[in-house]
């Protein structure tokens, strides 16, 4: 897998040399995708509430990649987090590589189980996510292995968070990530990988590189 990477106070992009499979829960061509970009994009926080009105969200991130004229599909995330927080941590074992890029912020911290901000089903929060990561892996990823990687992501970040005390907004318990995270795995072309969780050596490193890219944009916003 090629790809090049832009990073500015605005947003980070990765272009692909060749499409790619990307499994995410992204604002824009989130779930099951074949991508030739990535992109996490800042947008304002509402601070005080004072905004009412909102364009929705994957409108503004198909404009903003429709005003840089990436060729190809996209996938898009949105935060609030400052560019500042990115972080990028790639790990290498046995010829497979495993590489993280993530911006952080905990403003919005969360416990999973904590009561919910909008009490209605159909309900579409406003607030923009706080904690997003890419995972980009040399190896070739079954589906399932996909969603494991996504599993695997969320306990790494949980455990950071709470190896941190980061308390929840909410409940002021142990926080388990924020209320709007958002997490998208590429899937290489290299060797075939079918189980990526905590008893194999890829679900390891993957937990490693999440934690430690994690741990230091959490401290460099400290």
């Amino acid at each position: 897998m090629e790809y090049t990477l832009e990073h500015t106070d605005q947003f980070f992009h990765v272009g692909f040399n060749k499409p790619v499979r990307i499994l995410s829960s992204a604002i824009l061509n989130g779930g099951s995708q074949i991508a030739n970009h990535f992109f996490n994009f800042k947008v304002d926080e509402n601070f005080n509430g004072e905004k009412k009105v909102f364009e929705a969200p994957d409108k503004t991130l198909a404009n903003f990649a429709d005003s840089k004229e990436w060729n190809g599909k996209c996938v898009g995330m949105m935060t609030a987090a400052l560019m500042s927080s990115f972080q990028r941590i790639r790990i290498e074992e046995q010829g497979v590589w495993i590489e993280v890029l993530l911006t952080s912020g905990v403003s919005n911290a969360r416990r999973a189980g904590d009561l919910a901000d909008y009490r209605l089903m159909y309900e579409e929060a406003q607030k923009v996510g706080t904690i997003n990561i890419l995972v980009l892996t040399s190896a070739h990823l079954t589906e399932a292995g996909m969603v494991e990687c996504i599993m695997m992501v969320s306990e790494a970040k949980a455990a950071c968070l709470q190896d941190l005390d980061i308390t929840s907004r909410i409940s002021n318990k142990i926080a388990t990530g924020t209320g709007t995270d958002s997490t998208a795995i590429v899937s290489g072309s290299g060797p075939k990988i079918n189980y990526c969780g905590k008893h194999v050596l890829f679900g390891e490193i993957l937990a490693k590189a999440v934690y430690l890219s994690l741990s230091k944009s959490l401290s460099s916003e400290s």
